[in-house]
C-alpha cells in the first residue's frame, strides 16, 4: 500500500512546512508526498528539497476542474493510502466588506471553505484506519472580526465543518484536525488590503509556522478536534465559550485601537 501525505498552499508558508516536517517523518512513515499549489516553478522548488518522492500538481483550488485532476490522480494508485490530507491555501483580505469586492469576498469563500470541503470529499475515498486530516483555520474563527468578516466568517466555517466531521469519521480511526494560529509571518500578509486593518487585527502578534506546524502535527497524531497553538489564544478560546460573543468582539476592538495607536 502506497502512503501518501497531500498539502495544499505547498509552496511557501505553513504549506510549505507541512511539507518540510512530513518529510522529516513526523508524522510517521510516507511513501509519497503530493504537493498543490498555483506555482510550477515553486512547487518544483519544494520537491527538489524532500528526500522523500514527490509528486507536483500546479492547480488553482478555486477552479472546479482542479478537485478531478486529484480524484484521477488517486484512481490511478489502486494501492494508495491517503495518510495525511493537509488542507493549507488560503488567503485573506483586510478591511471593510464593502471595500473588498466582489473577486475578493467570493475568492475567500471558494478557497478557505470549498476548496476544503472538496478535498476532504475526494480523498476520504482513500483513506483508512489511522489516517489524518489537518484543516487551517485560524484564531479569526473564534470571535467574528469585523475589518475581516469573510475570512473569520470563512475559518468559522472550517473549524465548525472539522469537528463535525471528525465526530462522523472518528468511529473508523480516521480524524480531522482544526489548527487556529494567530497570524504568521508568511506570503499571507504580502498584499492583505487596507493597511490600518492589518495593523489593528495583528496587535496580537505572530507565531512561527514550524512552531505551529508541528503542533498540529502532534494534535492530529492524538486525535484531537482542535488545536489552538499559541497559550494566549487559549485563554481568548475560553473567554469565546463563556463570554457574550459582542463583549469579546468589544474587548478586542478596544485593544486593537490601543495597540494600533501605540505603534503609530
Amino acid at each position: 500500500m502506497k502512503s501518501i501525505a497531500i498539502v495544499t498552499g505547498a509552496s511557501s508558508g505553513a504549506g510549505r512546512e507541512f511539507v518540510r516536517q512530513l518529510d522529516a517523518g513526523i508524522g510517521g512513515p510516507i511513501s509519497e508526498i503530493w504537493v498543490i499549489a498555483r506555482r510550477q516553478d515553486r512547487l518544483d522548488e519544494v520537491a527538489a528539497s524532500c528526500t522523500t518522492p514527490v509528486r507536483t500538481f500546479a492547480l488553482d483550488l478555486t477552479d472546479p476542474a482542479s478537485f478531478d485532476v486529484v480524484s484521477e490522480a488517486l484512481e490511478a494508485e489502486p494501492s494508495a493510502n491517503v495518510q495525511w490530507l493537509v488542507n493549507s491555501a488560503g488567503f485573506g483580505k483586510f478591511g471593510e466588506f464593502g471595500t473588498i469586492g466582489e473577486r475578493g469576498n467570493a475568492g475567500m469563500v471558494r478557497l478557505n471553505c470549498l476548496a476544503v470541503v472538496e478535498m476532504c470529499y475526494r480523498c476520504i475515498l482513500y483513506m483508512h484506519a489511522g489516517s489524518r486530516i489537518i484543516n487551517m483555520a485560524s484564531v479569526a474563527a473564534l470571535v467574528p472580526q469585523p475589518e475581516l468578516t469573510v475570512y473569520s466568517a470563512s475559518k468559522r466555517f472550517v473549524l465548525d465543518f472539522s469537528r463535525a466531521l471528525d465526530a462522523e469519521m472518528g468511529g473508523v480511526g480516521i480524524h480531522v484536525t482544526a489548527v487556529c494560529p494567530k497570524f504568521m509571518d508568511t506570503e499571507f500578509l504580502s498584499k492583505p488590503g487596507d493597511p490600518e486593518a492589518v495593523k489593528h487585527m495583528t496587535f496580537i502578534g505572530f507565531e512561527k509556522p514550524a512552531n505551529v506546524v508541528g503542533t498540529a502535527i502532534r494534535s492530529a497524531i492524538r486525535g484531537r478536534s482542535m488545536c489552538v497553538p499559541s497559550p494566549d489564544m487559549k485563554v481568548v478560546h475560553v473567554a469565546s465559550k463563556v463570554l457574550p460573543t459582542r463583549f469579546v468582539m468589544a474587548a478586542e476592538r478596544v485593544l486593537g485601537d490601543w495597540a494600533s495607536r501605540d505603534l503609530t
